[in-house]
């Protein structure tokens, strides 16, 4: 295996789909996929065996859906960083992603071109989200709750905004903490602070907030 490889499980219950993307895969060398699962339950089993870097994971799936997968991976303390990749774009279904945790969320019928950049930005700790789904991500950020009406409202620390700027940018917790010197706990720390003072639930929400109000 190459070093600086990024592994991958795919979690989804389309024998195409999964044959698909491994061909995918197969022509990013910096990709590697490990293992594949058809339902949810094992997928958590392979997760935990093989602690790939990324995880794969199809929004309907019979059984055990992508949700409460997402949300057992969760509990289970797996590392991976989590994208959901599905057919799906109703508000609903990527707000609820996103608020359980996703770390991004693509849309399959997205050009093979597309599909390996964006999964090639996550293999680096970036969020990625299909680009048709920012506005309407927005439109339920406006719609569902209130947030300050701009960054100055907002009264977030030097650091606070600090961090947001760089979620803004796709950064995970991880290249925060490098970026700023500080360790992975404070980051998490503040990150949850600032949510809690946006009033938001996630940090793909915080980068979408950031962008919509620096318009």
């Amino acid at each position: 295996m190459l070093e600086n490889q990024c592994t991958v499980l795919a979690i989804d219950d389309h024998p195409l789909f999964r044959k698909g993307l491994a061909d995918l895969l197969a022509m990013e060398p910096n990709l590697s996929l490990v293992a594949e699962a058809a339902d949810g339950l094992s997928g958590l089993r392979l997760a935990q065996q093989f602690q790939p870097d990324l995880i794969i994971l199809d929004l309907n799936m019979k059984g055990m859906d992508g949700l409460e997968t997402l949300k057992a991976l969760k509990d289970a303390d797996v590392d991976g960083r989590v994208i959901m990749m599905t057919v799906s774009d109703a508000e609903h279904d990527v707000v609820s992603a996103l608020r359980a945790g996703a770390d991004g969320y693509l849309l399959k019928d997205m050009e093979p071109e597309d599909t390996l950049r964006y999964l090639h930005q996550a293999s680096q700790g970036r969020m990625v989200i299909s680009e048709r789904l920012t506005e309407l991500l927005a439109h339920a950020l406006r719609t569902e709750q209130q947030t300050p009406e701009n960054i100055h409202a907002a009264g977030l620390t030097e650091r606070e905004d600090q961090i947001l700027t760089l979620i803004a940018e796709g950064l995970s917790n991880k290249l925060i903490a490098r970026r700023l010197d500080i360790s992975e706990g404070t980051v998490k720390v503040h990150v949850k602070h600032l949510l809690k003072k946006l009033n938001l639930h996630s940090r793909v929400e915080a980068a979408v907030w950031v962008v919509n109000n620096l318009k």
